[in-house]
């Protein structure tokens, strides 16, 4: 816990180094499904495989799709201590290096949850029983993974 807190303050201090005005590649990540949730249903919606952009200045977090640099999406880092997903051993949540952010445009709220493995953007729509959540994973995850103890055997699935 205490490696994955020094890991998480490390990581995010190098996302910080950018000034204002400048923002810094944090990583690149694969989209991979989108899920609208009405009540007690779950509609899987279909998606293209869509490389996505990240980019921090440490206060705001730009997302952008590939082959698009203008249109992207910006989100206001309120938290930078981590996030937390189930532990590779079971068990307890584990806090691995990361940030969540918020959006308010348009009458529509949404979250950012973003770590090296991750990229997770929550919507919620105006005046709507619905959630949309869309969730890409790093496109280079051999860069964001922890290496296995044992080198013949790879690292547990999240």
């Amino acid at each position: 816990m205490k490696f994955a807190r020094t890991s998480a303050l490390a990581w995010l201090s190098a996302c910080a180094l950018a000034s204002a005005d400048e923002f810094r590649h944090v990583g690149d990540y694969l989209l991979q499904s989108r899920v609208k949730l009405t009540g007690t249903h779950a509609l899987v919606m279909p998606i293209k495989p869509l490389l996505l952009h990240a980019f921090t200045d440490g206060v705001e977090v730009r997302i952008t799709a590939e082959g698009d640099d203008d249109a992207r999406s910006t989100f206001e880092i309120y938290r930078s201590d981590g996030v937390g997903r189930p532990s590779r051993a079971g068990g307890a949540v584990e806090i691995i290096p990361g940030v969540q952010a918020i959006s308010h445009q348009g009458g529509q709220f949404r979250h950012l949850r973003l770590s090296r493995e991750t990229l997770t953007i929550t919507a919620f729509p105006g005046i709507s029983d619905q959630t949309i959540i869309t969730h890409a994973v790093a496109a280079n995850p051999a860069a964001s993974e922890p290496t296995s103890p044992d080198p013949g055997k790879a690292p547990a699935a999240p």
